[in-house]
């Protein structure tokens, strides 16, 4: 049996398809289990990030068997039923690890060289592995991939001009705005992303950031340290009066905000231009807002644009990279042994 690796990514597929293939945190075990129920995988782990959905998986099935059964597996579980053809990527070993080092390094990202992957694949690992779904041959793949992904940090200057995801709606910001130190700013959700995205907006000179979020003690916390303020979650559409850049990362299943909600704000606020940036997935804001005179949207594809701009300073550094991981994979396969131990990361 070997690893093999199924899925769909912002390289791939528009956001509106990656939204519909989306798992919810909570959700994910349940889909670990349902996978090993169907006799799909003997170990199994689920990457779900506003730029990716991938399984990882050992598998007693015959690769081209395994990827049309995981694909039934992905069309079944998310009820989907339009169609799936090349959107959908499918890596047998060495491809697969291959695969798994480029994605924990940070060299498939929409932002070649962020790091906030690394955090999201080994949260993803953790999470398989607690609940038992991780094996010999995934632990000993997925910690060789996280000690890569250091050495290349390390060894490389693959981060060097390079923004994270929450940057690059920063630098959008600013070509909007041009000094932010003047605009209020509105966070919508509290967790990991919202709090690294406020984070970069004060260190370009937001002075005034306001917090909601549907749980007010995480609010209250992320307020807490950034020096911001909170208002209750039911209230957070009357902010629009007063703020300029509205940022939202939830993990809402539906639209918070559509046309219909935000034309009077809209009126309320004089049509002073209004940036949204919406970096969740499933997205947050109805993408019909934007035919609103001096709304500006945005959602995470569109920071692919920023991206880009960073590529050319990095291709000599990625090059680099992909030799290392070339060698790496060659050494793993070339061991042939998967020891069952966990190594610490």
């Amino acid at each position: 049996m070997s690893v093999v690796v199924i899925g769909l990514s912002h390289r791939s597929a528009p956001v509106e398809l990656r939204e519909r293939f989306a798992f919810a945190g909570d959700k994910i075990p349940a889909a670990l289990q349902a996978l090993r129920d169907a006799g799909l995988a003997t170990e199994a782990a689920i990457l779900s990030t506003c730029n990716r959905v991938e399984i990882y998986a050992v598998t007693p099935l015959a690769p081209d068997a395994a990827f049309a059964e995981l694909k039934k597996f992905l069309i079944a579980h998310h009820a989907y039923d339009g169609a799936l053809g090349d959107e959908l990527y499918s890596f047998a070993e060495p491809h697969s690890l291959h695969h798994l080092f480029k994605v924990a390094a940070g060299l498939d990202s929409m932002v070649i060289g962020e790091t906030e992957i690394f955090g999201q694949l080994k949260d993803a690992y953790e999470l398989a592995f607690s609940r038992q779904f991780t094996g010999a041959r995934l632990n000993k793949s997925f910690q060789r991939a996280f000690n890569v992904a250091k050495h290349i940090r390390t060894a490389t200057n693959i981060q060097r001009g390079s923004v994270s995801v929450m940057s690059a709606a920063v630098e959008l910001a600013e070509k909007i705005f041009t000094s932010l130190a003047d605009h209020e700013v509105l966070v919508i959700g509290a967790g990991e992303t919202s709090e690294k995205t406020a984070r970069a907006l004060q260190s370009r000179g937001v002075k005034k950031i306001t917090v909601t979020n549907r749980s007010p003690e995480r609010a209250a916390a992320l307020a807490a340290e950034l020096g911001a303020r909170t208002v209750p979650f039911a209230d957070w559409p009357e902010e629009f009066e007063r703020v300029d850049i509205a940022i939202s990362s939830t993990a809402a299943p539906h639209h918070l905000l559509d046309r219909a909600k935000l034309e009077p704000l809209m009126r309320r606020r004089k049509h002073r231009p209004l940036l949204l940036i919406d970096i969740a997935v499933p997205r947050d804001i109805d993408p019909g807002v934007s035919a609103l005179d001096n709304v500006y949207l945005y959602n995470v594809d569109d920071l692919q644009c920023i991206a880009n701009e960073y590529l050319n300073l990095r291709k000599e550094e990625v090059n680099r990279c992909e030799k290392i991981i070339a060698e790496k994979v060659a050494a793993l396969l070339a061991a042939n042994q998967y020891g069952a131990a966990r190594v610490p990361v």
